[in-house]
């Protein structure tokens, strides 16, 4: 009899253990989201405030995450704690009060909900902020002083975002997309959760090395673009770099060259656990986007304005698609410089009795727009849009036309009208916005498919337009996002700095171990 009590005690001894041993391999490790992303020009007089940024708290952040769904695998490899996450279209420089504001509530829904295991911090890389350099390396640092040293982080970016020495300190895995226009942009911020859950699971926490590179080079994001030649091979080389632990990842920045600080230039990183590797890596990305710096010219042919109308009116393609550069919204642009749109008023081609149609998107003026609906589809209108924030270049622009068309509930125009003068189609906006579907035409009446010119306020095209387009000019027209770089007037960026220094030596490329975060880097 004792000997079976011994034997039934050994055994719920043994089921005990198991069940114990069980619970703790189910065990989630614990993993928050957040992030602040905007791409922000210091050559604008724009501002950008907190409402801008759309923020999203919560389980409503898991929306802008499609590999988040409840059959993605991910979803049940960690106990999630999704805090804030702002994204804000492109513009000025943002306040202070709203980067302040924005950075608390997440630190406070931060400390809600520790203890942590993991940070997927989701940003662009490119933000300004009034009176503070590198603002993402000093939000980090404050959440790091939050969540401790031993929270492993990993950081999502835009590739024209700017990686400072700080900011690769405080985080442990980084990344960014390998593609411009940005395709891969879910993808790459997958990679980043994913390589995140690896470490957290497999028990090996931050790799050991890091490897980071200065590469003096700041181009304007329509000279680099993937499609084609050298950015397609330059990206296309990372995959080849990466293998297993001894190099997790690899990325290179192309920054972003809107903004006057000393962490706008470019920069290579690599990481992984086998220090030769990870400094081979990178040694190899930073030559050979050394090399090949002389080879960057702009995605698509580019001229001066008045060039670029004489080639589309002379075109029988259609739509013939202008990019208005200079005063790009989704590059940073304030949105509302006139000039362009007052340049195509001269054009007697597009006036009543003309030849060609063209469709013009956008402009912002929420006086024309607030009149436009009290007057109505059909009615005739007399309004001054524009240059109500940038004004350097031509005054508010005087539109006389039938209004044809007004839409109202859009998540960044809010209300759109188009209003038609001639042969011109503007389209003026209560808020600025960017154009990049046939949507976004179509649902305001508009055909732009038939339209013999479009044109819009952006750079390179997005995949839709460029779908679209018969033909494709880019016009180097002023603004707060300026092509022509050399036009600026930079007093802060690092120099020398290709091209605005042409004939400078070449660099020092050799790869900068970075600290792990053991220590704050302030």
């Amino acid at each position: 009899m004792k000997k079976l009590l011994f034997t039934l005690s050994a055994v719920a001894l043994l089921v005990s253990a198991g069940c114990k041993n069980s619970s703790a391999k189910k065990e989630l490790p614990r993993v928050a989201i957040c992030g602040i992303a905007i791409e922000s020009s210091t050559f604008s007089p724009a501002t950008t405030n907190e409402e801008a940024f759309k923020a999203r708290v919560g389980d409503s952040i898991y929306s802008y995450y499609p590999f988040f769904a409840p059959d993605s695998g991910i979803i049940n490899r960690a106990t999630w704690l999704p805090t804030l996450r702002g994204h804000a279209m492109p513009g000025g420089i943002v306040t202070r009060e709203a980067y302040e504001s924005l950075v608390t509530k997440t630190l406070t829904m931060l400390k809600d909900v520790m203890p942590l295991d993991g940070i997927f911090f989701d940003i662009h890389g490119a933000m300004s902020v009034q009176g503070l350099d590198d603002p993402e390396g000093d939000f980090l640092v404050r959440i790091r002083e939050l969540v401790g040293l031993d929270v492993l982080i990993s950081t999502s970016m835009d590739l024209h975002g700017c990686v400072s020495p700080r900011l690769a300190q405080n985080t442990d895995l980084i990344t960014c997309y390998r593609m411009a226009p940005h395709e891969d942009a879910i993808e790459s911020k997958k990679r980043a959760v994913t390589n995140l859950l690896e470490r957290l699971e497999n028990g090996k926490g931050k790799p050991a090395y890091k490897a980071w590179i200065a590469v003096p080079i700041l181009l304007p994001g329509e000279k680099t673009s993937t499609r084609v030649e050298p950015g397609k091979s330059l990206y296309a080389e990372i995959p080849d770099v990466i293998s297993g632990d001894d190099v997790i990842d690899a990325a290179i920045w192309m920054s972003y060259p809107w903004a006057d600080e000393p962490r706008n230039h470019g920069v290579v990183m690599a990481y992984g656990d086998n220090k030769e590797a990870v400094g081979k890596a990178a040694e190899k990305l930073a030559k050979h986007f050394w090399d090949v710096r002389k080879k960057f010219e702009f995605v698509a042919p580019t001229t001066t304005l008045d060039s670029a109308l004489n080639k589309a009116v002379a075109s029988d393609k259609k739509p013939f698609i202008i990019s208005d550069m200079g005063d790009n919204p989704t590059a940073g642009g304030a949105g509302d410089v006139t000039w362009t749109l007052t340049e195509i008023f001269k054009r007697p081609e597009f006036q009543a009795g003309g030849k060609k149609t063209l469709i013009y998107a956008s402009i912002p003026g929420p006086e024309l727009v607030k009149k436009a609906k009290e007057i109505g589809i059909g009615g005739k209108i007399d309004a001054t849009p524009g240059a109500a924030i940038d004004n350097r270049y031509a005054g508010p622009i005087r539109l006389q036309g039938e209004i044809m068309a007004i839409k109202e509930g859009d998540i960044d125009a809010k209300t759109e009208v188009v209003v038609k003068s001639g042969n011109i189609y503007t389209i003026v906006t209560e808020r600025r916005k960017g154009y990049h579907y046939e949507k976004d035409f179509t649902d305001l009446g508009l055909k732009p498919r038939e339209a013999d010119v479009l044109v819009v306020k952006i750079g390179y095209l997005v995949p839709e337009l460029y779908n679209m387009r018969g033909d494709w000019l880019m016009a180097s027209t002023p603004g707060g996002v300026d092509q022509d770089l050399l036009r600026l007037p930079y007093k802060r960026i690092n120099r020398p700095m290709f091209p605005l220094d042409p004939d400078m030596a070449d660099p020092d490329l050799s790869a900068r171990f970075i600290p792990l975060s053991d220590e704050i880097m302030r």
